[in-house]
């Protein structure tokens, strides 16, 4: 599944901090906010877990989007703090964050990998339903879960031998460390639809992440509505997108449902690809939205920077050693930072597009939506968003990828503060007893019902089942937070522009 690792393992070391000091530990006539790294300088050390320390704070300090108001070296003291992701909670607890710091992390390169499309896990997440049983919400194709027969909507009663009760703590951290942790292998016991129950063993495994789960057209009327399910924006998308659209194409759809309900984002060039998809030819070339990154790395400051190297052909065609300092950071056209659009695919015509979310749903997800808010009908069913406009490429530690929030997009119209995520124009519970297409599954119903009759049903039940009520419905929903390891975020695959 792509999502960030649950492992607990201590990350050692910092190669680059020796230079990064090099360039941080002098106060720069330039930037009156510069750090004087005193307490480096007074207290050299090889041990490598603090130079990691010191260098997630030297690079936060100066690319952190949220770095105005950081405090200098010496006060945040970074050596100070029992492990790397104590550092990472500072970080957030900063009022410099205003609270908004839910995304930062450090990793293990797993979320490289995922990003690419490379699979190494068992293939399926679990959620409680609205009626407090343990359920099976996607199954990746081709994954071991896949291949052991697991399907989205099976009960499951036994993890790894333990209970599946939702008010039951130790139930809880069992399912974390069994369903998301890193053992070799983990035993299922389900109830399939029908009552038929099955043991298995699910051995960890390596698959290719095919994000397209299901995809269809329905007839409502005179209309063909398309429906597909997406579920990350990895970099190896565009095949899977270009046929499901195509089909589309043939099939003259001209509404479109996107089911980005467990999508907690990715690629920022795939999210740019699906838009493309979606969006009416008559955008071309108008303004998709714009990246704003920190000012510090606006105004060419973040000399740190210039430790993350890599090759690459520069701007008249020459491979040579560059870093990320070589890059423009301007909110501009000419700097690569304001995307337009360009349609891609023949699916034109589309007069509405529905789009079914939960909390899980997360950044280039929400990067996909705003942009097709200022050109579409845009209809959003389910349950407000994560709330994730800011977004990040990895800073490479050692043997760790330090991941903080670099920069926020907006679209068109200069939209993009959804912090709080995005509300819904139609409030419905996740359906876990339907598996994904089904007519009757309450999200997709809603979206065929107002494709029918132009407003939404309001039926109470598709929201909740009569025996749930509010309160317990709150304790599952914060059961499921517990249970959500899913990868929140928005990574800068475009290739950007030199200076």
């Amino acid at each position: 599944m792509f999502r960030k690792s649950f492992s607990q393992n201590v990350f050692l070391g910092a190669l680059i901090v020796a230079v990064g000091c090099t360039v941080s530990c002098k106060k720069s006539k330039t930037e009156p906010d510069a750090v004087v790294e005193s307490n480096l300088l007074q207290t050299p050390t090889k041990d490598r877990s603090l130079l990691t320390k010191d260098s997630i704070f030297l690079y936060a300090k100066q690319t952190y989007f949220w770095n105005v108001g950081m405090p200098n070296y010496d006060t945040f003291n970074p050596r100070q703090y029992s492990s790397n992701n104590a550092i990472i909670a500072a970080f957030k607890a900063l009022p410099s964050t205003g609270g908004k710091d839910k995304y930062s992390f450090i990793d293990d390169g797993s979320v490289a990998s995922q990003l690419s499309g490379a699979g190494e896990d068992y293939g399926f997440s679990a959620n409680f339903d609205a009626s407090d049983l343990l359920r099976v919400t996607y199954v990746y194709p081709g994954s071991p879960a896949d291949q052991q027969g697991l399907k989205r909507g099976y009960q499951l009663t036994k993890v790894n031998g333990g209970g599946t009760s939702r008010s039951s703590s130790t139930d809880i951290s069992n399912l974390n460390a069994s369903i998301f942790g890193d053992n070799p292998s983990i035993s299922l016991s389900f109830l399939k639809p029908g009552g038929t129950s099955q043991d298995v063993v699910i051995n960890r495994g390596s698959y290719n992440i095919n994000p397209v789960l299901f995809s269809n057209t329905y007839t409502v009327g005179a209309k063909k509505i398309g429906y597909i399910v997406f579920n990350s924006f990895t970099t190896n998308a565009s095949t899977a997108l270009d046929a499901a659209f195509t089909k589309f194409t043939t099939d003259g759809v001209t509404e479109l449902v996107v089911d980005l309900r467990y999508n907690g984002g990715g690629s920022v060039a795939t999210s740019e690809l699906f838009t493309n998809l979606i969006a009416p030819p008559a955008q071309n070339g108008k303004i998709m939205y714009t990246t704003y990154w920190t000012k510090t790395m606006q105004d060419g400051n973040a000399t740190i920077l210039q430790n993350q190297k890599f090759y690459a052909k520069g701007n008249d065609g020459v491979t040579r050693l560059y870093s990320y300092f070589d890059y423009s950071y301007k909110p501009t056209m000419a700097a690569g930072n304001q995307e337009t659009f360009a349609k891609r695919g023949a699916l034109n015509g589309l007069t509405r597009v529905y789009f079914l979310v939960t909390r899980s749903t997360a950044s280039a997800s929400e990067l996909l939506i705003n942009n097709l808010k200022p050109v579409l009908d845009v209809k959003l069913i389910g349950k407000t968003t994560y709330g994730k406009p800011v977004g990040f490429f990895s800073i490479r530690i050692d043997k760790n990828d330090l991941y903080i929030p670099q920069f926020q997009t907006k679209n068109q119209l200069d939209q993009g503060e959804y912090f709080a995520g995005m509300t819904v124009d139609k409030d419905v519970a996740d359906d876990l007893t339907k598996d994904f297409g089904d007519p009757s599954e309450k999200m997709l119903a809603q979206a065929l019902y107002y494709s029918a009759n132009n407003n939404f049903s309001a039926l109470a039940k598709d929201n909740t089942l009569s025996s749930t009520s509010g309160a317990v419905r709150q304790q599952i929903d914060a059961a499921n937070e517990k249970l959500d390891h899913g990868f929140k975020g928005m990574v800068e695959t475009r290739k950007l522009r030199f200076k």
